[in-house]
């Protein structure tokens, strides 16, 4: 006797299927904006879910367009915010916020990760929580919200997100977001892409995360915290110290 299969889902209803198991309405709310449903799953798709699926449509061109809302927001916003300050600090402080690790950090406030529709093999590698997925993903909402609604809204959307990388954007040592600095010192020294891993020991009510920032493979910076993200910038600020001291003497 022959086994009944079940009948195989083509990719549309793959599609919908994965969307619709996620209750997206939390998303919108912290976005501050409502979405049709279709621009929604576009702009939550990654190419490795729509590879994956019979090269469905990806948000990559939402992301484009997104890029460039985002771009425009914060340097006009940085233009009004600090008027005293030249281009030759306004361009390292726009680069800083709108960075992939400054858009990560987006991401992870408005808890984008469960939304994002990604592959298997991401979905098995963490790509919920990578940041050049977050990062992206964010773009593409930014560049969803835009087409629905013109500039105004994106932007408003932009910089309520913003706000307070905005307004600490390099100014005050004491909120500085090493993360976003190190992304940018390493782009001017023109070295690769700094790579964090992080563990968590103790018991699960007082855990204390320890973590280290690789840059060419190479441990540049390590922090400890009471939670990852404090650990991650303990360690971007050492190897931001570390790029300052060794492109000091030539040795970057």
């Amino acid at each position: 006797m022959s086994r009944s299969r079940k009948p195989k889902i083509n990719a549309d209803e793959a599609w919908e299927q994965a969307f619709s198991a996620v209750d997206h309405a939390p998303l919108l709310e912290r976005l501050g904006v409502s979405l049709p449903r279709e621009t929604l799953k576009l702009a939550l798709t990654h190419r490795s879910f729509a590879n994956e699926h019979n090269h469905l449509p990806n948000n990559e061109r939402l992301e484009f367009v997104g890029d460039a809302v985002l771009g425009l927001s914060v340097a006009t916003k940085l233009f009004e915010l600090y008027p005293s300050r030249p281009e030759s600090d306004l361009s390292p402080m726009r680069a800083a916020i709108v960075s992939r690790y400054g858009l990560a950090d987006i991401a992870r406030e408005i808890d984008l990760g469960p939304h994002m529709l990604i592959g298997k093999g991401e979905e098995h590698t963490g790509g919920r929580a990578k940041e050049s997925i977050l990062a992206d993903t964010t773009e593409a909402l930014f560049g969803a919200i835009y087409l629905e609604y013109g500039f105004e809204p994106a932007r408003d959307v932009v910089l309520k997100l913003f706000d307070e990388k905005l307004k600490n954007a390099t100014v005050n040592p004491k909120h500085q977001d090493w993360k976003t600095a190190l992304q940018v010192r390493v782009a001017e020294l023109k070295l690769p892409v700094a790579e964090y891993r992080a563990e968590a020991t103790g018991p699960e009510h007082e855990q204390t995360f320890s973590a280290e920032v690789l840059i060419g493979g190479e441990v540049r910076g390590k922090g400890t915290g009471p939670n990852k993200k404090l650990a991650e910038q303990e360690a971007a600020h050492q190897a931001v110290l570390y790029l300052r001291d060794t492109a000091r003497f030539g040795n970057a």
